[in-house]
């Protein structure tokens, strides 16, 4: 589990980490800015591209007739990545995404 130290929220890593999900790439954002814990930047900049790329492709999928009806399946399938997303953070793991994960990894450095 994660370590209970407080960052500049005045959270629990642990519990910051599972927060910068809440609201999906928003909340990603305000976390990556005011946390400086690699824990944390690590949900919250995953929160930014696996939220943007979903998000994304859902309004790709409703634009376009024959893939309009994916949109709905996506949506159910971003509602369980969601909740497992708080749940692995909020558990401190650092459990990354198939295929989206690593490249957060991969921009959470250069920030």
């Amino acid at each position: 589990m994660a370590d209970d130290k407080k960052g500049v929220t005045g959270l629990p890593k642990n519990t910051a980490g599972a927060l910068s999900y809440v609201l999906g790439p928003l909340s990603g954002v305000v976390f990556l800015i005011l946390e400086k814990d690699p824990f944390v930047k690590f949900h919250a900049m995953q929160s930014i591209v696996v939220f943007g790329v979903i998000f994304i492709l859902q309004w790709a999928f409703a634009i376009t007739i024959f893939l309009a009806p994916l949109s709905g399946l996506l949506a159910i399938l971003a509602f369980v990545a969601w909740l497992m997303l708080i749940y692995k953070a909020w558990r401190g793991e650092e459990w990354e995404v198939p295929l989206l994960g690593k490249y957060a990894r991969i921009f959470v450095k250069k920030v």
